[in-house]
């Protein structure tokens, strides 16, 4: 997967944002237990354990929870500016992940190196390495842990949990989670006094009433998924002052003297090791000398007031409800859709990767009442060449264009900040949609776009010929057909025979009387050039055609009449959905890249019509519509038996059941508005005389 994809699909971006987010929460929670110092530890310790949490629970849950919550009928902020303010501070970094489309940006001539494609690979490994290092860590403490208390021996003692001494040199500590267990090392009942070690497993009792295995649990979890980030180690030993001093508050209200607690701790870190793992809870943890200082100075801790708990409710409110209402009330659609409809006009570029990179570029100007104009360019292929965006429309924030002469369509979504497009593109005969990110370009990053040859015209009275032409057979898998004139080249690919007379002479295959069997199964690839520059006419193109069929294939015939079936082609109830391209001087060209996936472009219903019934058809086809402007479109059908000489059916099928295009005639009404109809006329024929393969070049 290539790396600007990687980008593009929003899971890199939403976890920078994510912890961006969290790194903001993390440091609210600072701010606020420096507010709480002479309050009790075990507030101070809720708040870190949730900033802890909220590393797990993402600021676009609570955000997709506003806009589940959303009345359909909220009405639309106006304030594009407060919009753009919320977005940037809670995803500072998303303009930039937008806009990468790699490590090093193209340059005008030719488009980057895309060595970066492992980088998600990379990155991932090195995560899960971090990841699988810390469990494995964990998991082998956890079973010494477990291994030292199947060797115990059990304790009477009169306590809440079971309890067990063990001879290894560990610190009293409460292990197990939903089922705690207190283990004792041996000898400690000697080397404690009564007191001190009353007031020592009072402290343990008060682990295990607070659950703090179970909160220790939890933060290691987030430890492991967030190795990374510094915060959540910062939190740890957060989390392991406030539970330790927590209880030593405690141990100290239920009436224990001081100075026999703080020595009962001194002998226990004099004699034993402190616990080897986070959710063991022990009790030497946290800043020995600062615990003691504190034990000794008996001072103590407050009851949260009226103007601390106002503090707290309103901190918590705050951070629940503003992702709330961010959903609720749709401040990132106003500013998205303001920022896309205020500037798609400009130069927008990106790649294309079907193997070797493609640039694409899309220049887009005002039209009229607030709509678009645009022209398409394939810099790797197009030579230059502007094509005509046959249809573009922004609908909100979602971008939708189509270029019929490849037979292409594009489908993205415009970015918070107006300057960056992340959708698809799909093309005619391509075997799947591939992701395409537009960016749009200043005039410093803006790439070259090399100036097409110069396009003339033919003398309206010229009578040009091929003055060089290479016909050779096509190959035997080439899917493709089409036919026409790239620049200053007629090119032929996958067409037989009868599809070049049928072109040439305007008929249908039908109306070819005598012909060998070779005039369809046979297929040829030409490339021809005329004797005189300039792009010709359609007469002037047909008569070449004929001239290279009568030379090269040594064809001779003679006319006739007959009554065949036809079809009639006329505009639909529903009216025409073909807008005039205003162009009156380009040459019609059509392309397939696969059966039923057709791209029409500069062309008139005449010439439509004469591809069809020389391509398609089984019958000849009348052009009944009565328009008379040239065409840009796409029309995509599920061939059938009658189609493409017999062939409709073999058409491969998509592979999604649901895409299944309609049959020709459905396709012909609700794509283009036309209607296609059966009947029977009298009709010229051509009997062919004599005709033979063609000659070598």
């Amino acid at each position: 997967m290539a790396f600007s994809t990687f980008w593009n699909q929003g899971l890199l971006g939403f976890t920078v944002n994510h912890l961006w987010q969290s790194t903001l929460g993390v440091l609210m929670a600072w701010l606020l237990t420096q507010a709480l110092q002479k309050n009790q530890a075990q507030t101070r310790y809720w708040v870190w354990m949730v900033a802890s949490v909220k590393l797990l629970v993402p600021w676009a849950l609570f955000v997709a929870l506003g806009e589940w919550l959303r009345p359909a009928t909220v009405a639309p902020i106006e304030s594009p500016q407060l919009a753009a303010a919320v977005v940037k501070i809670s995803h500072p970094f998303t303009q930039n992940i937008e806009l990468t489309s790699g490590f090093s940006t193209p340059t005008a001539g030719g488009p980057a190196a895309h060595d970066t494609h492992l980088l998600p690979a990379i990155l991932l490994a090195v995560w899960l390495c971090g990841f699988l290092f810390l469990l494995a860590r964990w998991a082998q403490t956890w079973w010494a842990i477990r291994a030292t208390l199947r060797s115990a021996s059990p304790l009477s003692l009169s306590m809440d949990v079971p309890a067990f001494s063990s001879s290894r040199l560990l610190e009293p500590g409460v292990f197990g989670i939903f089922r705690p267990v207190l283990l004792i090392p041996e000898k400690l009942v000697h080397r404690l006094s009564a007191p001190q070690l009353r007031s020592i497993l009072e402290h343990e009792m008060c682990h295990i009433r607070r659950r703090d295995n179970l909160t220790a649990a939890i933060h290691m979890a987030v430890e492991a998924i967030f190795w990374f980030h510094p915060a959540v180690w910062w939190i740890e030993a957060r989390l392991i002052e406030e539970r330790e001093r927590a209880c030593d508050e405690a141990v100290l209200q239920l009436g224990n003297n001081a100075e026999v607690y703080a020595e009962g701790i001194l002998n226990v870190c004099k004699f034993y090791t402190e616990s080897p793992m986070v959710c063991m809870s022990g009790v030497t943890g946290s800043d020995l000398k600062r615990r003691i200082l504190r034990i000794m100075a008996e001072q103590g801790a407050r009851q949260l007031d009226l103007t601390r708990k106002v503090l707290l409710s309103a901190v918590a409110l705050l951070v629940v409800s503003v992702p709330v209402i961010f959903g609720v009330l749709p401040l990132a659609e106003v500013r998205t859709q303001a920022a896309a409809t205020q500037s798609l006009a400009g130069t927008w570029q990106g790649l294309l990767h079907p193997g070797a990179d493609q640039r694409v570029v899309l220049k887009v100007s005002n039209a009229e009442a607030g709509a678009y104009k645009a022209v398409y360019y394939n810099i790797e292929l197009g030579n230059g060449e502007a094509l005509p965006v046959t249809k573009i429309a922004l609908d909100g924030t979602t971008l939708k264009f189509s270029v019929s002469s490849v037979g292409g369509v594009y489908q993205g979504r415009v970015g918070a900040d107006g300057s960056s497009i992340t959708g698809t593109w799909s093309e005619a005969g391509a075997p799947q949609e591939q992701p395409l990110l537009l960016t749009r370009a200043t005039p410093e990053t803006e790439w070259t776009i090399p100036q097409p040859p110069p396009r003339t015209r033919m003398a309206a009275d010229a009578h040009p010929t091929f003055d060089v032409a290479t016909i050779k057979p096509s190959k035997p898998d080439e899917q493709r057909t089409g036919l026409g004139f790239r620049g200053d080249t007629f090119q032929t690919v996958g067409t037989s025979l009868t599809q070049l007379m049928t072109m040439a002479y305007e008929i249908h295959a039908t109306q070819i009387v005598g012909a060998p069997a070779w005039f369809d199964t046979e297929k040829f690839d030409i490339t021809a050039k005329p004797d005189i520059k300039g792009a010709p006419t359609r007469q002037q193109m047909e008569a070449m055609v004929q001239k290279l069929i009568e030379d090269r294939f040594n064809l001779t015939f003679h006319h006739d009449q007959k009554e065949l079936p036809v079809y009639v082609l006329s505009v639909a109830k529903t009216g025409s959905k073909l807008d005039d391209d205003g162009d009156p001087s380009g040459l019609p060209s059509f392309g397939m890249g696969a059966l039923g996936a057709l791209n029409v472009h500069h062309s008139t219903m005449s010439d439509f019509v004469g591809m069809m019934q020389g391509l398609v058809l089984d019958r000849p086809v009348l052009d009944k519509t009565g328009l008379t402007g040239r065409y840009d479109f796409n029309l995509n059908w599920t061939p059938d038996d009658s189609q493409f000489g017999g062939r409709g059916a073999n058409a491969p099928p998509p592979t999604d059941g649901s895409n299944v295009p309609p049959n020709l005639y459905t396709a012909l009404q609700e794509q283009v508005g036309l209607k296609l109809e059966a009947a029977k006329a009298h009709a010229q024929v051509l009997v062919i005389d004599h005709v033979e393969k063609p000659s070598a070049n």
